[in-house]
């Protein structure tokens, strides 16, 4: 049988190929959380609080921790407000408040890839519904643009990051060893991704999980959204 198109040996066509937009700035928002791009003013001080006291959230970060408000006040100055990597405030719409970090990271239109990365929850945004919507508005505003791959990377011994990668529906893709020094020690990196085929599979299961009839009056769910996007990922982790 013939391929005309040589896919099998230089791979497949992407005809009519448009590199999508670079992220813009724009306020993402929920039913449980809303996510602005991350500025000294508006929240460091609010930020540093819901950190303050937890140093262990930074051990696998290549920053931090701050032990004062001064400095994590100039390192938000210095790293809000840039374009690679692009970080988002987050704040929990259930709280009020703001209680986390993440940014957008390695753009590259031209390859439509874009990764999320310094992820940094305090103890009051993790395990709840707005950290997981944090997640799902970040990966929807990417695929809706029109990137092809959605990258998570982590340090291999990160085992809390590998598990949340496999629960949100990125798929293990292997292990770069000694990838890189981090804070004067040896990181194998994790690599786990989401392309664009998967994403409309995905999204139906965020939508379930994060729907209110998936919580009961305790606001606890019925259903794992493991179980749900465990039904679209490619391949597990194998050390999970």
């Amino acid at each position: 049988m013939t391929d005309p198109n040589n896919a099998g040996r230089l791979g497949a066509a992407v005809p009519d190929w448009v590199p999508p937009m670079a992220p813009d700035g724009a306020v993402l928002t929920g039913r449980y959380a809303m996510l602005a791009p991350l500025s000294a003013e508006s929240h460091a001080a609010l930020l540093y609080r819901a950190y303050e006291g937890q140093d262990h959230v930074w051990d696998y970060l290549p920053y931090g921790p701050f032990h004062s408000a001064a400095l994590y006040h100039r390192w938000v100055r210095d790293h809000g407000g840039q374009h690679d990597p692009f970080f988002y405030a987050i704040r929990n719409l259930e709280t009020g408040d703001w209680e986390g970090v993440a940014s957008y990271l390695r753009i590259q239109p031209a390859a439509g890839s874009i990764e999320v990365g310094h992820i940094n929850y305090s103890p009051a945004l993790q395990q709840t519904r707005a950290g997981t919507e944090t997640m799902y508005l970040m990966m929807k505003w990417a695929f809706e643009q029109g990137y092809r791959r959605y990258e998570w990377k982590c340090n291999a011994l990160n085992a809390g990051s590998r598990r949340a990668a496999q629960r949100l529906g990125f798929s293990f893709e292997g292990v770069f060893r000694q990838a890189a020094v981090i804070k004067g020690r040896n990181r194998d990196t994790a690599w786990f991704a989401i392309i664009d085929a998967e994403w409309p599979a995905l999204k139906e299961a965020f939508e379930a999980w994060l729907s209110p009839a998936n919580f009961d009056a305790q606001g606890q769910q019925r259903e794992r959204l493991g179980d749900l996007t465990g039904l679209v990922r490619s391949a597990g982790d194998p050390s999970l």
